[in-house]
């Protein structure tokens, strides 16, 4: 299994930029997705998930509002769209995949992780 994450960059603050990450699961559509960031220096932190079952979301509060995580079952993909960027979200961003069902913000029962692209903001 592969999570292949892509769309990181350099922006200004306040700029908007998409991730995706494409999955190699054969019943993608089951599983639950997130995203997660670690900052320099810092432990990764939950940033969002969506559910398999009903496409649920569920958001860290620092990113509510801005950022939308979203799904496509069709293309194995999920996205991460993310606007008002602040300095404070450069990270690097992993998409990861769960078994479990519904919104999942625990790292330990995600099953599969991308390998991180990294997002940096500057003021």
């Amino acid at each position: 299994v592969q999570l292949q994450a892509s769309g990181g960059g350099l922006v200004q603050a306040g700029a908007s930029l998409r991730l995706s990450c494409v999955a190699s699961l054969r019943t993608f559509n089951m599983y639950t997705l997130g995203w997660f960031r670690q900052a320099p220096g810092r432990e990764r932190e939950f940033v969002a998930t969506i559910s398999g079952s009903d496409g649920r979301t569920y958001y860290a509060d620092s990113v509510k509002d801005r950022f939308t995580i979203s799904r496509n079952n069709a293309k194995n993909t999920v996205y991460l769209q993310m606007s008002d960027l602040k300095p404070e979200d450069t990270a690097v961003y992993y998409c990861a995949a769960s078994r479990f069902s519904g919104t999942i913000r625990r790292e330990a029962l995600y099953d599969y992780w991308g390998q991180g692209t990294l997002v940096t903001v500057s003021s």
